[in-house]
Protein backbone atom coordinates (compact mmCIF):
# COMPACT_ATOMS: atom_id res chain seq x y z
CA UNK A 1 0.00 0.00 0.00
CA UNK A 2 1.49 3.39 -1.08
CA UNK A 3 1.81 6.67 0.86
CA UNK A 4 -1.53 7.96 -0.41
CA UNK A 5 -3.30 4.99 1.09
CA UNK A 6 -1.78 5.69 4.51
CA UNK A 7 -2.80 9.37 4.25
CA UNK A 8 -6.44 8.55 3.65
CA UNK A 9 -6.32 6.03 6.46
CA UNK A 10 -5.04 8.60 8.95
CA UNK A 11 -7.52 11.38 8.08
CA UNK A 12 -10.55 9.87 9.93
CA UNK A 13 -8.32 9.01 12.88
CA UNK A 14 -6.98 12.52 13.42
CA UNK A 15 -9.92 14.76 12.48
CA UNK A 16 -11.54 15.41 15.89
CA UNK A 17 -12.78 18.23 17.89
CA UNK A 18 -11.65 18.37 21.49
CA UNK A 19 -13.05 20.48 24.25
CA UNK A 20 -9.85 21.36 25.83
CA UNK A 21 -6.65 22.63 24.23
CA UNK A 22 -4.47 20.69 26.62
CA UNK A 23 -5.95 17.31 25.54
CA UNK A 24 -4.26 17.20 22.15
CA UNK A 25 -1.21 19.36 22.74
CA UNK A 26 1.10 16.30 22.26
CA UNK A 27 1.39 14.07 19.27
CA UNK A 28 3.47 13.40 16.29
CA UNK A 29 1.39 15.62 14.02
CA UNK A 30 1.90 19.29 13.35
CA UNK A 31 -1.17 21.40 14.52
CA UNK A 32 -2.11 24.99 14.58
CA UNK A 33 -4.48 26.39 17.24
CA UNK A 34 -7.23 28.79 16.30
CA UNK A 35 -9.60 30.60 18.58
CA UNK A 36 -13.20 31.08 17.73
CA UNK A 37 -14.54 34.65 17.55
CA UNK A 38 -16.03 35.97 20.81
CA UNK A 39 -19.62 35.78 19.73
CA UNK A 40 -21.10 34.45 22.95
CA UNK A 41 -20.95 35.51 26.46
CA UNK A 42 -18.71 34.49 29.06
CA UNK A 43 -20.84 31.58 30.04
CA UNK A 44 -20.69 29.98 26.70
CA UNK A 45 -18.42 26.96 26.51
CA UNK A 46 -15.03 27.42 24.95
CA UNK A 47 -14.28 25.44 21.74
CA UNK A 48 -11.03 24.62 19.96
CA UNK A 49 -10.54 23.72 16.35
CA UNK A 50 -7.40 22.03 14.80
CA UNK A 51 -6.24 21.59 11.31
CA UNK A 52 -3.78 18.70 10.67
CA UNK A 53 -1.39 18.62 7.79
CA UNK A 54 -0.61 14.93 7.08
CA UNK A 55 2.48 14.26 4.89
CA UNK A 56 1.96 12.00 1.93
CA UNK A 57 4.61 9.41 2.79
CA UNK A 58 4.85 5.94 4.18
CA UNK A 59 4.26 5.85 7.93
CA UNK A 60 6.84 3.70 9.64
CA UNK A 61 6.05 4.55 13.29
CA UNK A 62 3.04 3.75 15.47
CA UNK A 63 -0.39 5.13 14.68
CA UNK A 64 -1.70 7.48 17.36
CA UNK A 65 -5.33 7.35 18.36
CA UNK A 66 -7.22 10.23 19.68
CA UNK A 67 -7.73 10.51 23.42
CA UNK A 68 -11.01 12.21 22.93
CA UNK A 69 -14.43 10.70 22.97
CA UNK A 70 -14.67 7.30 21.30
CA UNK A 71 -15.69 7.26 17.67
CA UNK A 72 -18.46 5.09 16.39
CA UNK A 73 -17.55 1.45 15.82
CA UNK A 74 -17.88 1.79 12.09
CA UNK A 75 -15.25 4.49 11.98
CA UNK A 76 -12.88 2.93 14.51
CA UNK A 77 -9.58 1.49 13.24
CA UNK A 78 -8.54 -1.43 15.38
CA UNK A 79 -5.47 -3.54 15.61
CA UNK A 80 -7.33 -6.34 13.88
CA UNK A 81 -7.85 -4.10 10.87
CA UNK A 82 -4.16 -3.32 10.80
CA UNK A 83 -3.36 -7.06 11.07
CA UNK A 84 -5.72 -7.75 8.20
CA UNK A 85 -4.07 -5.06 6.16
CA UNK A 86 -0.66 -6.50 6.93
CA UNK A 87 -1.82 -10.01 6.06
CA UNK A 88 -3.21 -8.69 2.81
CA UNK A 89 0.08 -7.00 2.08
CA UNK A 90 1.98 -10.22 2.86
CA UNK A 91 -0.31 -12.18 0.60
CA UNK A 92 0.17 -9.68 -2.20
CA UNK A 93 3.94 -9.83 -1.63
CA UNK A 94 3.86 -13.62 -1.85
CA UNK A 95 1.82 -13.43 -5.04
CA UNK A 96 4.31 -10.99 -6.46
CA UNK A 97 7.18 -13.35 -5.54
CA UNK A 98 5.27 -16.22 -7.11
CA UNK A 99 4.68 -14.20 -10.26
CA UNK A 100 8.35 -13.22 -10.35
CA UNK A 101 9.34 -16.89 -10.04
CA UNK A 102 6.88 -17.81 -12.77
CA UNK A 103 8.34 -15.06 -14.95
CA UNK A 104 11.85 -16.41 -14.33
CA UNK A 105 10.71 -19.93 -15.13
CA UNK A 106 8.94 -18.75 -18.26
CA UNK A 107 12.10 -16.89 -19.31
CA UNK A 108 14.14 -20.06 -18.90
CA UNK A 109 11.55 -21.95 -20.91
CA UNK A 110 11.76 -19.30 -23.61
CA UNK A 111 15.57 -19.66 -23.70
CA UNK A 112 15.25 -23.42 -23.83
CA UNK A 113 12.75 -23.10 -26.65
CA UNK A 114 15.22 -20.92 -28.55
CA UNK A 115 17.97 -23.48 -28.01
CA UNK A 116 15.64 -26.29 -29.08
CA UNK A 117 14.72 -24.38 -32.23
CA UNK A 118 18.41 -23.85 -32.98
CA UNK A 119 19.14 -27.54 -32.38
CA UNK A 120 16.15 -28.42 -34.54
CA UNK A 121 17.56 -26.35 -37.40
CA UNK A 122 20.98 -28.03 -36.93
CA UNK A 123 19.31 -31.42 -36.81
CA UNK A 124 17.43 -30.68 -40.02
CA UNK A 125 20.72 -29.71 -41.66
CA UNK A 126 22.38 -32.89 -40.39
CA UNK A 127 19.46 -35.02 -41.58
CA UNK A 128 19.75 -33.41 -45.01
CA UNK A 129 23.49 -34.14 -45.07
CA UNK A 130 22.93 -37.76 -44.03
CA UNK A 131 20.30 -38.11 -46.71
CA UNK A 132 22.73 -36.86 -49.36
CA UNK A 133 25.41 -39.25 -48.08
CA UNK A 134 22.94 -42.13 -48.15
CA UNK A 135 21.94 -41.22 -51.69
CA UNK A 136 25.62 -41.08 -52.72
CA UNK A 137 26.25 -44.45 -51.07
CA UNK A 138 23.29 -45.97 -52.88
CA UNK A 139 24.61 -44.68 -56.20
CA UNK A 140 28.10 -45.98 -55.39
CA UNK A 141 26.75 -49.41 -54.47
CA UNK A 142 24.83 -49.49 -57.70
CA UNK A 143 28.03 -48.70 -59.61
CA UNK A 144 29.86 -51.39 -57.63
CA UNK A 145 27.13 -53.84 -58.52
CA UNK A 146 27.61 -53.02 -62.18
CA UNK A 147 31.39 -53.44 -61.85
CA UNK A 148 30.88 -56.73 -60.01
CA UNK A 149 28.63 -57.95 -62.79
CA UNK A 150 31.29 -56.99 -65.36
CA UNK A 151 33.97 -58.71 -63.26
CA UNK A 152 31.86 -61.85 -63.03
CA UNK A 153 31.53 -61.80 -66.79
CA UNK A 154 35.30 -61.48 -67.17
CA UNK A 155 35.84 -64.33 -64.70
CA UNK A 156 33.46 -66.51 -66.67
CA UNK A 157 35.31 -65.66 -69.87
CA UNK A 158 38.66 -66.38 -68.21
CA UNK A 159 37.30 -69.69 -66.88
CA UNK A 160 36.15 -70.66 -70.34
CA UNK A 161 39.55 -69.68 -71.75
CA UNK A 162 41.27 -71.69 -69.02
CA UNK A 163 39.18 -74.73 -69.85
CA UNK A 164 40.02 -74.30 -73.49
CA UNK A 165 43.73 -74.02 -72.69
CA UNK A 166 43.52 -77.08 -70.43
CA UNK A 167 41.99 -79.02 -73.26
CA UNK A 168 44.69 -77.74 -75.59
CA UNK A 169 47.37 -78.66 -73.02
CA UNK A 170 46.03 -82.21 -72.80
CA UNK A 171 46.16 -82.45 -76.57
CA UNK A 172 49.74 -81.21 -76.55
CA UNK A 173 50.61 -83.74 -73.84
CA UNK A 174 49.20 -86.47 -76.02
CA UNK A 175 51.19 -85.25 -78.98
CA UNK A 176 54.31 -84.95 -76.82
CA UNK A 177 53.88 -88.52 -75.60
CA UNK A 178 53.57 -89.66 -79.18
CA UNK A 179 56.69 -87.70 -80.17
CA UNK A 180 58.56 -89.07 -77.15
CA UNK A 181 57.63 -92.57 -78.25
CA UNK A 182 58.95 -91.78 -81.73
CA UNK A 183 62.17 -90.39 -80.25
CA UNK A 184 62.61 -93.50 -78.13
CA UNK A 185 62.08 -95.69 -81.16
CA UNK A 186 64.60 -93.61 -83.09
CA UNK A 187 67.08 -93.89 -80.20
CA UNK A 188 66.68 -97.67 -80.23
CA UNK A 189 67.14 -97.68 -83.99
CA UNK A 190 70.21 -95.45 -83.78
CA UNK A 191 71.69 -97.67 -81.08
CA UNK A 192 71.09 -100.72 -83.20
CA UNK A 193 72.66 -99.03 -86.22
CA UNK A 194 75.68 -97.94 -84.19
CA UNK A 195 76.12 -101.46 -82.89
CA UNK A 196 75.78 -102.81 -86.43
CA UNK A 197 78.35 -100.31 -87.71
CA UNK A 198 80.80 -101.27 -85.00
CA UNK A 199 80.32 -104.91 -85.77
CA UNK A 200 80.78 -104.35 -89.51
CA UNK A 201 83.80 -102.05 -89.39
CA UNK A 202 85.32 -103.52 -86.24
CA UNK A 203 86.69 -100.19 -85.02
CA UNK A 204 85.06 -100.49 -81.58
CA UNK A 205 83.74 -103.29 -79.42
CA UNK A 206 79.97 -103.54 -79.13
CA UNK A 207 78.77 -101.64 -76.15
CA UNK A 208 77.40 -103.80 -73.41
CA UNK A 209 75.27 -101.02 -71.97
CA UNK A 210 75.19 -97.46 -70.75
CA UNK A 211 77.78 -95.84 -68.51
CA UNK A 212 77.64 -96.51 -64.77
CA UNK A 213 75.34 -94.23 -62.84
CA UNK A 214 76.77 -91.71 -60.43
CA UNK A 215 76.82 -93.34 -57.01
CA UNK A 216 77.97 -90.26 -55.04
CA UNK A 217 75.70 -89.37 -52.14
CA UNK A 218 75.73 -85.56 -52.19
CA UNK A 219 76.38 -83.66 -48.99
CA UNK A 220 73.89 -80.97 -50.03
CA UNK A 221 70.56 -82.22 -51.34
CA UNK A 222 67.91 -79.64 -52.32
CA UNK A 223 64.78 -80.22 -50.25
CA UNK A 224 61.12 -79.73 -51.16
CA UNK A 225 61.60 -80.66 -54.80
CA UNK A 226 58.48 -79.40 -56.65
CA UNK A 227 57.82 -82.54 -58.72
CA UNK A 228 59.36 -85.20 -60.91
CA UNK A 229 59.60 -83.99 -64.46
CA UNK A 230 60.38 -85.29 -67.90
CA UNK A 231 60.00 -81.94 -69.65
CA UNK A 232 63.15 -81.45 -71.68
CA UNK A 233 64.35 -78.15 -73.06
CA UNK A 234 62.15 -76.14 -75.37
CA UNK A 235 62.55 -74.99 -78.98
CA UNK A 236 63.31 -78.39 -80.52
CA UNK A 237 62.74 -76.87 -83.92
CA UNK A 238 65.76 -74.65 -83.32
CA UNK A 239 67.92 -77.42 -81.88
CA UNK A 240 70.50 -77.29 -84.66
CA UNK A 241 70.30 -73.88 -86.37
CA UNK A 242 72.60 -73.63 -89.34
CA UNK A 243 73.47 -69.96 -89.02
CA UNK A 244 73.73 -69.65 -85.26
CA UNK A 245 77.24 -68.70 -84.26
CA UNK A 246 80.08 -67.67 -86.47
CA UNK A 247 83.74 -68.41 -86.73
CA UNK A 248 84.36 -65.51 -84.34
CA UNK A 249 82.19 -67.01 -81.62
CA UNK A 250 78.53 -66.81 -80.65
CA UNK A 251 76.31 -64.97 -83.05
CA UNK A 252 74.74 -61.61 -82.23
CA UNK A 253 71.48 -61.53 -80.34
CA UNK A 254 68.34 -59.63 -81.06
CA UNK A 255 68.87 -57.34 -78.08
CA UNK A 256 69.77 -53.96 -79.54
CA UNK A 257 69.11 -51.74 -76.54
CA UNK A 258 71.23 -48.76 -75.66
CA UNK A 259 72.98 -50.53 -72.83
CA UNK A 260 74.50 -53.18 -75.09
CA UNK A 261 75.41 -50.63 -77.72
CA UNK A 262 77.41 -48.73 -75.12
CA UNK A 263 79.06 -51.94 -73.95
CA UNK A 264 80.12 -52.97 -77.44
CA UNK A 265 83.41 -51.08 -77.08
CA UNK A 266 86.83 -52.45 -77.42
CA UNK A 267 87.89 -54.94 -78.28
CA UNK A 268 89.42 -55.95 -74.94
CA UNK A 269 91.66 -58.92 -74.26
CA UNK A 270 89.17 -60.07 -71.57
CA UNK A 271 86.48 -58.69 -69.27
CA UNK A 272 89.03 -57.86 -66.59
CA UNK A 273 90.72 -55.40 -68.95
CA UNK A 274 87.31 -53.94 -69.83
CA UNK A 275 86.66 -53.33 -66.13
CA UNK A 276 90.06 -51.70 -65.71
CA UNK A 277 89.16 -49.42 -68.63
CA UNK A 278 86.20 -48.12 -66.63
CA UNK A 279 83.41 -50.32 -68.01
CA UNK A 280 81.82 -51.64 -64.80
CA UNK A 281 78.34 -52.51 -66.10
CA UNK A 282 77.56 -56.17 -66.68
CA UNK A 283 76.60 -56.87 -70.28
CA UNK A 284 77.79 -57.80 -73.73
CA UNK A 285 81.34 -56.80 -74.72
CA UNK A 286 83.63 -57.36 -77.70
CA UNK A 287 86.76 -59.32 -76.77
CA UNK A 288 89.85 -60.25 -78.76
CA UNK A 289 92.50 -62.38 -77.04
CA UNK A 290 96.13 -61.79 -77.88
CA UNK A 291 96.34 -64.77 -80.24
CA UNK A 292 92.71 -64.68 -81.36
CA UNK A 293 92.06 -64.69 -85.08
CA UNK A 294 89.15 -62.24 -84.88
CA UNK A 295 87.00 -60.50 -82.23
CA UNK A 296 84.22 -62.30 -80.43
CA UNK A 297 81.25 -61.34 -78.29
CA UNK A 298 80.99 -62.41 -74.64
CA UNK A 299 79.08 -61.54 -71.50
CA UNK A 300 81.09 -59.74 -68.82
CA UNK A 301 79.93 -60.10 -65.24
CA UNK A 302 80.95 -57.20 -62.98
CA UNK A 303 78.46 -57.64 -60.14
CA UNK A 304 80.10 -60.50 -58.20
CA UNK A 305 83.47 -60.94 -56.50
CA UNK A 306 84.97 -57.57 -57.60
CA UNK A 307 83.89 -58.07 -61.24
CA UNK A 308 86.00 -58.74 -64.33
CA UNK A 309 84.58 -62.24 -64.98
CA UNK A 310 84.28 -63.56 -68.54
CA UNK A 311 81.30 -65.92 -68.84
CA UNK A 312 82.29 -68.91 -70.99
CA UNK A 313 79.10 -70.96 -70.49
CA UNK A 314 75.57 -70.24 -69.27
CA UNK A 315 72.40 -72.34 -68.82
CA UNK A 316 69.15 -70.76 -67.61
CA UNK A 317 65.96 -71.78 -69.46
CA UNK A 318 66.61 -74.59 -71.95
CA UNK A 319 66.26 -72.29 -74.96
CA UNK A 320 69.43 -73.67 -76.61
CA UNK A 321 70.17 -77.31 -77.40
CA UNK A 322 73.67 -78.33 -76.22
CA UNK A 323 73.65 -81.76 -77.88
CA UNK A 324 76.00 -80.71 -80.72
CA UNK A 325 79.00 -81.87 -82.71
CA UNK A 326 82.68 -81.03 -82.37
CA UNK A 327 82.70 -78.12 -84.79
CA UNK A 328 79.87 -76.35 -82.92
CA UNK A 329 81.60 -76.75 -79.57
CA UNK A 330 84.87 -75.51 -81.07
CA UNK A 331 83.39 -72.31 -82.56
CA UNK A 332 80.67 -71.61 -79.98
CA UNK A 333 76.91 -71.29 -80.22
CA UNK A 334 73.85 -69.81 -78.51
CA UNK A 335 72.72 -66.32 -77.52
CA UNK A 336 75.03 -64.07 -75.49
CA UNK A 337 72.18 -62.61 -73.37
CA UNK A 338 70.64 -66.05 -72.76
CA UNK A 339 72.18 -69.54 -73.05
CA UNK A 340 75.47 -69.95 -74.89
CA UNK A 341 78.81 -71.71 -75.13
CA UNK A 342 81.73 -69.38 -75.86
CA UNK A 343 83.68 -71.93 -77.92
CA UNK A 344 86.64 -74.19 -77.08
CA UNK A 345 89.05 -72.28 -79.29
CA UNK A 346 88.04 -68.93 -77.76
CA UNK A 347 88.34 -70.34 -74.23
CA UNK A 348 91.78 -71.74 -75.11
CA UNK A 349 92.96 -68.35 -76.45
CA UNK A 350 91.67 -66.57 -73.36
CA UNK A 351 93.30 -68.99 -70.95
CA UNK A 352 96.76 -68.88 -72.49
CA UNK A 353 97.03 -65.09 -72.00
CA UNK A 354 97.93 -65.58 -68.34
CA UNK A 355 96.94 -67.32 -65.15
CA UNK A 356 93.18 -67.61 -64.82
CA UNK A 357 90.86 -69.10 -62.20
CA UNK A 358 87.47 -70.74 -62.76
CA UNK A 359 84.19 -70.03 -60.96
CA UNK A 360 81.19 -72.33 -61.44
CA UNK A 361 77.96 -70.79 -60.10
CA UNK A 362 74.85 -73.00 -59.87
CA UNK A 363 71.23 -72.36 -58.86
CA UNK A 364 68.76 -75.08 -57.85
CA UNK A 365 64.98 -75.02 -58.19
CA UNK A 366 64.57 -73.62 -54.67
CA UNK A 367 66.49 -70.52 -55.92
CA UNK A 368 69.48 -71.37 -53.75
CA UNK A 369 72.87 -70.57 -55.27
CA UNK A 370 76.07 -72.51 -54.64
CA UNK A 371 79.52 -72.25 -56.17
CA UNK A 372 82.71 -74.16 -56.86
CA UNK A 373 85.93 -72.22 -57.48
CA UNK A 374 89.21 -73.57 -58.81
CA UNK A 375 92.50 -71.77 -58.24
CA UNK A 376 93.71 -72.22 -61.83
CA UNK A 377 92.14 -73.02 -65.21
CA UNK A 378 93.26 -73.39 -68.82
CA UNK A 379 92.81 -75.66 -71.84
CA UNK A 380 95.41 -77.35 -73.99
CA UNK A 381 95.26 -76.81 -77.79
CA UNK A 382 93.01 -78.66 -80.20
CA UNK A 383 95.76 -81.14 -80.94
CA UNK A 384 95.23 -82.35 -77.37
CA UNK A 385 91.43 -82.18 -77.80
CA UNK A 386 91.33 -79.15 -75.48
CA UNK A 387 92.41 -81.14 -72.42
CA UNK A 388 91.20 -79.61 -69.13
CA UNK A 389 93.68 -78.36 -66.53
CA UNK A 390 92.37 -77.35 -63.10
CA UNK A 391 93.78 -76.13 -59.78
CA UNK A 392 92.56 -76.74 -56.23
CA UNK A 393 88.92 -76.49 -55.21
CA UNK A 394 87.07 -74.30 -52.74
CA UNK A 395 83.35 -73.54 -52.36
CA UNK A 396 80.07 -74.90 -50.96
CA UNK A 397 78.79 -76.99 -53.89
CA UNK A 398 81.20 -79.89 -53.50
CA UNK A 399 84.08 -80.87 -55.76
CA UNK A 400 82.59 -82.71 -58.74
CA UNK A 401 84.94 -81.40 -61.45
CA UNK A 402 88.35 -82.56 -60.17
CA UNK A 403 87.64 -86.09 -61.42
CA UNK A 404 87.47 -84.57 -64.94
CA UNK A 405 90.84 -82.84 -64.58
CA UNK A 406 93.26 -83.83 -67.34
CA UNK A 407 90.49 -85.28 -69.56
CA UNK A 408 89.99 -84.43 -73.22
CA UNK A 409 86.79 -82.92 -74.59
CA UNK A 410 84.25 -85.39 -76.06
CA UNK A 411 81.34 -84.78 -78.43
CA UNK A 412 78.94 -87.08 -80.28
CA UNK A 413 81.22 -87.23 -83.32
CA UNK A 414 84.59 -87.24 -81.52
CA UNK A 415 84.89 -89.68 -78.64
CA UNK A 416 87.84 -88.97 -76.31
CA UNK A 417 86.48 -90.31 -73.02
CA UNK A 418 87.65 -93.33 -71.04
CA UNK A 419 84.38 -95.23 -71.38
CA UNK A 420 83.89 -98.09 -73.83
CA UNK A 421 81.00 -96.24 -75.42
CA UNK A 422 80.49 -92.56 -76.16
CA UNK A 423 79.61 -90.56 -73.02
CA UNK A 424 78.33 -87.67 -75.13
CA UNK A 425 75.74 -90.03 -76.60
CA UNK A 426 74.45 -91.07 -73.18
CA UNK A 427 74.71 -87.65 -71.50
CA UNK A 428 73.35 -85.69 -74.49
CA UNK A 429 76.07 -83.03 -74.54
CA UNK A 430 79.76 -82.25 -74.94
CA UNK A 431 82.11 -82.30 -71.93
CA UNK A 432 85.47 -83.37 -70.52
CA UNK A 433 84.10 -86.84 -69.79
CA UNK A 434 85.96 -89.46 -67.84
CA UNK A 435 83.93 -92.67 -67.74
CA UNK A 436 81.66 -90.83 -67.80
CA UNK A 437 82.03 -88.53 -64.76
CA UNK A 438 80.60 -86.65 -61.79
CA UNK A 439 79.21 -83.63 -63.62
CA UNK A 440 77.48 -82.82 -66.90
CA UNK A 441 76.83 -79.07 -67.14
CA UNK A 442 76.14 -79.23 -70.91
CA UNK A 443 73.41 -81.84 -70.63
CA UNK A 444 69.63 -81.60 -71.07
CA UNK A 445 67.83 -78.78 -69.20
CA UNK A 446 65.02 -80.53 -67.28
CA UNK A 447 62.22 -78.48 -65.74
CA UNK A 448 61.63 -79.03 -62.03
CA UNK A 449 64.92 -80.47 -60.81
CA UNK A 450 64.45 -84.20 -60.26
CA UNK A 451 63.95 -85.99 -63.57
CA UNK A 452 63.40 -89.52 -64.85
CA UNK A 453 65.69 -90.82 -67.56
CA UNK A 454 67.39 -94.07 -68.48
CA UNK A 455 70.74 -92.30 -68.36
CA UNK A 456 71.92 -89.37 -66.26
CA UNK A 457 71.69 -86.81 -69.04
CA UNK A 458 70.53 -83.74 -67.06
CA UNK A 459 72.55 -80.73 -65.93
CA UNK A 460 73.85 -82.35 -62.75
CA UNK A 461 76.62 -81.74 -60.24
CA UNK A 462 76.98 -85.03 -58.37
CA UNK A 463 78.10 -83.51 -55.05
CA UNK A 464 75.04 -81.24 -55.02
CA UNK A 465 71.78 -83.04 -55.70
CA UNK A 466 73.15 -86.23 -57.21
CA UNK A 467 72.99 -87.49 -60.78
CA UNK A 468 69.21 -87.25 -61.21
CA UNK A 469 68.78 -83.62 -60.12
CA UNK A 470 69.03 -81.15 -62.99
CA UNK A 471 70.10 -77.63 -61.98
CA UNK A 472 67.98 -74.63 -62.92
CA UNK A 473 70.86 -72.34 -63.84
CA UNK A 474 74.64 -72.63 -64.35
CA UNK A 475 77.38 -70.15 -65.19
CA UNK A 476 81.06 -70.89 -65.82
CA UNK A 477 83.31 -67.81 -65.56
CA UNK A 478 87.03 -67.16 -65.70
CA UNK A 479 89.09 -64.23 -64.39
CA UNK A 480 92.81 -63.47 -64.14
CA UNK A 481 94.39 -64.42 -60.81
CA UNK A 482 95.02 -61.33 -58.68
Amino acid sequence: MGPNGWAFLCVPLLTAVCGQAEGLSRGPFLARKRRAPADGGEGAPKKCSYTFLVPEQKITGPICASRGPALPDKDRVTRMDISDVRELLSKQQREMDTLRLVVDVDGNLVNEMKLLRKESRNMNSRVTQLYMQLLHEIIRKRDNSLELAMLEGRILNATAESLRLSSRYRELETRFAAMAAVVNNQSVLIGALEERCLQVYGSRRPESGGPPLVQVVPENIPVHVPRFSNEIQRDHARAFPRDRGSRAGPGPTGNKNKKNELNLKGPFRDCFQAMQAGHTTSGMYVLKPDDGAQPMQAWCEHDIDNGGWTVIQRRKDGSVNFFRNWDSYKKGFGNIDSEYWLGLENIYNLGKQGDYRLLVEMEDWMEKKVYAEYSSFHLEPESESYRLRLGTYQGNAGDSLTSHNGKQFTTLDRDKDAFAGNCAHFHKGGWWYNACGQTNLNGVWYNGGVYRSKFQDGIFWADYGGGFYSMKGVRMMIRPID
